[in-house]
């Protein structure tokens, strides 16, 4: 975070002069991400947690399926800008060889600089059909938001990130991560869950954000069966979230909750 001075005007006030503050502003980076010493892309983001940025957009970007298929991953941070610099195995540099995307994305953009329409669509795996009973209670959606809530130590202090939070179904174990961008958010939760080896399927994902198709991408790509967003999904979204198995919650506050796709996986009872 970056303090600043600021004068804020109070409509309600009965003095027509501003007050003087400091305020606090959302740090955003360029950063550059090399793949064995080429360039691949660049992207704005928050400059916390880029070591699980890295390892989510490596996962998300289908650069790599596994943590071993990467030799070397070193972070570098440099007045204003940082660099991501990663060694691919020889099998993986051949597959990325075959399909270069070269980025130069703004804030968060998730295809941004994609090359032809083949690169925007990756092929995404097909997430396990909800069974007759659901598996999913509606309260441990309610306590991955409260979670996320109470862990936005940068929206807090900025009032300008995104946030996204992972849940364990069956332990409560969660992960947070927040970024100036909602994909990046996404990127470092599954790259915080990629490094410690953690089971994405057997959890949930909340997001402070819109659901829009990349995020549905990135969350199926996970083997992530929900993801909870506290406004509303787009048509393609909910499109994609319907095709591939993935139940796409929209709207969700304490008292409500809007249900786009495979409600039967979720049990919206008490217990």
């Amino acid at each position: 975070m970056t303090e600043h001075r600021v004068m804020r005007l109070d409509a309600l006030s009965t003095s027509n002069q501003g007050i003087e503050r400091n305020d606090w502003l959302a740090q955003e980076v360029p950063v550059a991400i090399e793949i064995n010493g080429i360039s691949h892309a660049v992207m704005m983001a928050s400059p916390q947690n880029l070591e699980d940025f890295a390892w989510g957009f490596l996962f998300t970007e289908q650069l790599i399926r596994q943590r071993s298929e990467v030799i070397e991953l070193e972070v570098q941070l440099m007045d204003g800008t940082a660099m991501i610099q990663v060694k691919l195995d020889g099998r993986r540099t051949h597959d990325w060889k075959q399909r270069k995307r070269s980025l130069a994305g703004q804030t968060g953009c998730g295809v941004c600089g994609t090359t032809s329409l083949d690169q925007l669509h990756l092929p995404l795996p097909q997430l396990e059909r909800p069974g007759a009973h659901p598996s999913i209670h509606l309260s441990e959606v309610r306590a991955a938001m409260g979670s996320l809530m109470e862990s936005q130590t940068l929206q807090h202090h900025t009032g300008a990130v995104h946030a996204a939070a992972w849940r364990d179904t069956l332990t409560g174990q969660t992960i947070v991560r927040e970024d100036v961008g909602r994909h990046n958010a996404l990127d470092k939760v599954i790259g915080a869950l990629l490094q410690q080896g953690l089971p994405m399927a057997r959890g949930l994902v909340v997001m402070t954000s819109r659901a829009s198709y990349e995020l549905i991408q990135k969350t199926v790509l996970a083997g992530i069966p929900l993801l909870a967003v506290v406004s509303a999904p787009t048509a393609l979204a909910v499109q994609t979230a319907h095709t591939h198995g993935l139940t796409l919650l929209g709207f969700l506050r304490e008292s409500r909750v809007s249900i786009y796709s495979h409600a039967q996986r979720l049990n919206s009872g008490d217990h």
